[in-house]
């Protein structure tokens, strides 16, 4: 059993016997000796709890004459995505700016929580990449078909008519194999810095791991960054003006 953490401890006391029940419900088969509510878990609600109470500061705070450092950090985070967008999505942009500033800061505070003694990167374990992965994925697809409606359909079908019977499998295979690029990158990456970092400061705790640390936050900010920036490509492609 995985050790659990203070907090997923006291979300599986609060919670965790509704949430037992729920998953009984839902034939949904819970191992012996496992808490229902995993660290994972915790840690994203956790997130998303950081994130709300920093969005009511913010709008609570909200000045156009004399704007607090937090809320020029949030508008920087917002002008730098929604610039993004604008250059690689085009001048319909902006409607899709709130899904890719929220997905950025929810991706981006999992991969740092970790940092934090006695919190974990939940982004460091497949499930969490997988999950934003698959709303990236249904996201950009619904947004696909608001845009063009069922001619949508016709992104997959290729520009000859002729090659359709190939294009289309072909087409179905390059989306889903988006799903797993964008889980195994971000996976991948934030594993692989939470064990360096783990290694170097059980052998070495001072000095040396605080390098390693700052290469950690680098990371975080840079798996971020390309999630955000595949997610507005995929988008792009999706809701594309035909000329």
């Amino acid at each position: 059993m995985h050790e659990q953490l203070w907090f997923t401890e006291i979300l599986n006391r609060v919670f965790g016997p509704a949430v037992l029940w729920v998953l009984q419900r839902l034939h949904v088969h819970v191992k012996e000796g496992y808490p229902p509510i995993p660290n994972s878990a915790a840690m994203e609600i956790l997130v998303c709890l950081v994130l709300i109470i920093l969005f009511f500061a913010v709008r609570a705070r909200l000045s156009v004459d004399k704007p607090g450092g937090l809320q020029h950090t949030f508008e920087l985070v917002h002008g730098f995505i929604e610039q993004q967008s604008l250059e690689i999505i085009g001048p319909h942009s902006e409607a899709y700016t709130p899904f890719l500033v929220t997905l950025a800061l929810f991706i981006l505070f999992c991969n740092l929580i970790g940092v934090i003694p006695g919190f974990e990167s939940p982004t460091a374990l497949p499930i969490v990449p997988l999950g934003c992965a698959i709303v990236a994925f249904c996201y950009y697809q619904a947004q696909g078909f608001k845009h063009a409606g069922v001619k949508y359909l016709a992104h997959f079908a290729g520009p000859m008519p002729l090659l359709a019977p190939l294009m289309i499998p072909i087409e179905i295979i390059s989306h889903l194999a988006r799903v797993l690029s964008l889980t195994i990158r971000l996976f991948a990456n934030m594993f692989a810095g939470d064990m360096v970092t783990l290694v170097f400061f059980s052998l070495v705790p001072i000095g040396i791991p605080i390098l390693f640390l700052g290469l950690h936050l680098g990371v975080s900010f840079l798996q971020t960054y390309i999630f955000v920036l595949l997610t507005t490509v995929y988008l792009a492609g999706a809701v594309a003006e035909e000329h």
